[in-house]
């Protein structure tokens, strides 16, 4: 049997090749690379039996991305760096683009999609903007600044604050006084995606998106905001399994500063702002997603598992009323058994789990 498939990316869907080659007997003889083209040579004799040596049952065919079980977020890590790497080249490529940029804060989201498009795209052609605004803390313009001088980069710092206390000032006589609040958070994530869409209509640059899909499932992101871009390049990916590629990245020399891997993840839209404020542990939260998602399991299934009761109710819950958000993003490269978009369509309005 000649098992011969293809490889490429088109949109969302990445064709991963690893053609196979099976002798009469069934044994397998040849496995073809992931994720790359190549052309072989195989002889087949009359008696069925194929000239090539009969490989080992460990290289028959690779590991689930997923186990059954839940996340395995280290599984197969390098298959799915490798799928993103194709499914951001081939999307530029096929598109006739050559020039990304991508809004870096010093996060592990955004150093991670960095690090992807400069192998993808070489880094002369990869443009990083740092924006930070009055609660972002000076490590995190630090470790994003080291981030592009390891990656050898083009990078800009363009400080928002006088852009956003104009923002304020206009909208404080319809605010009136009111305390502060999750309006005045998202203004910056606005006028960050505002800054890199005019950089990118400017110079021809295609924006890409950073979100993850831990983010994505819960509503954590801004529309119009960091939920911007062209191109979802982790929306796939949830976020146990960006620190996983964080770390693959890593594998032979620090790239990524070792700062924006330990340290614990925040939007730093207000003073001290972590993720853990609005999300729970994402070692917990990761878990109930992947059965929910993948797994395609109800409240009453999962909290069987052992996971706590109400936490279920909410990250379901979460998940449902925020399909709004999800169903005006920008396309995913898919790396996942059920992504969002093409592999998971729902309606916005639903009453189910209500």
């Amino acid at each position: 049997m000649f098992y011969c498939n293809a490889v490429g990316s088109q949109t969302e869907i990445v064709f991963d090749g690893a053609s196979l080659i099976f002798d009469k007997d069934a044994n397998l003889c040849k496995a073809l690379p992931m994720f790359e083209e190549t052309m072989e040579s195989v002889v087949l004799n009359d008696d069925g039996t194929i000239a090539a040596p009969i490989l080992e049952p460990a290289s028959r065919m690779p590991d689930k991305q997923l186990n059954p079980d839940g996340l395995e977020e280290e599984l197969n890590i390098a298959q799915i760096h490798a799928a993103l790497i194709l499914g951001i080249k081939d999307y530029f490529e096929k598109m006739g683009f050559t020039k990304a940029i991508i809004g870096s804060s010093g996060g592990i989201d955004s150093a991670v999609t960095l690090a992807l498009a400069c192998e993808a795209l070489g880094k002369e052609n990869v443009k990083a903007v740092l924006m930070p605004s009055p609660y972002s803390t000076d490590h995190s313009v630090n470790d994003a600044v080291e981030l592009s001088k390891n990656l050898e980069n083009d990078y800009e710092i363009i400080r928002i604050n006088n852009v956003y206390e104009s923002l304020l000032s206009t909208v404080e006589p319809l605010f009136n006084n009111l305390p502060f609040s999750l309006a005045e958070e998202n203004m910056q994530s606005r006028i960050r995606g505002n800054i890199l869409m005019s950089i990118a209509n400017k110079f021809g640059y295609i924006l890409l998106n950073t979100s993850n899909k831990s983010e994505l499932a819960t509503g954590y992101g801004t529309l119009y905001g960091d939920m911007a871009g062209g191109l979802g390049v982790l929306g796939d990916c949830y976020k146990l399994q960006v620190y996983a590629l964080a770390k693959y990245i890593n594998r032979d020399k620090e790239i990524i500063p070792e700062n924006i891997i330990s340290k614990a993840p925040s939007a730093e839209l207000r003073p001290n702002q972590k993720d853990s404020d609005s999300l729970p542990d994402y070692n917990i939260l990761d878990k109930i997603l992947f059965q929910y998602i993948e797994k395609r399991l109800g409240p009453v299934e999962i909290k069987a598992q052992g996971f706590d009761a109400a936490l279920v109710d909410r990250v379901l819950k979460l998940v449902n009323v925020n399909e709004y958000k999800r169903n005006q993003f920008c396309p995913i490269i898919r790396v996942s058994p059920k992504a969002f978009g093409v592999g998971r369509r729902v309606p916005i309005v639903g009453k189910y789990l209500s």
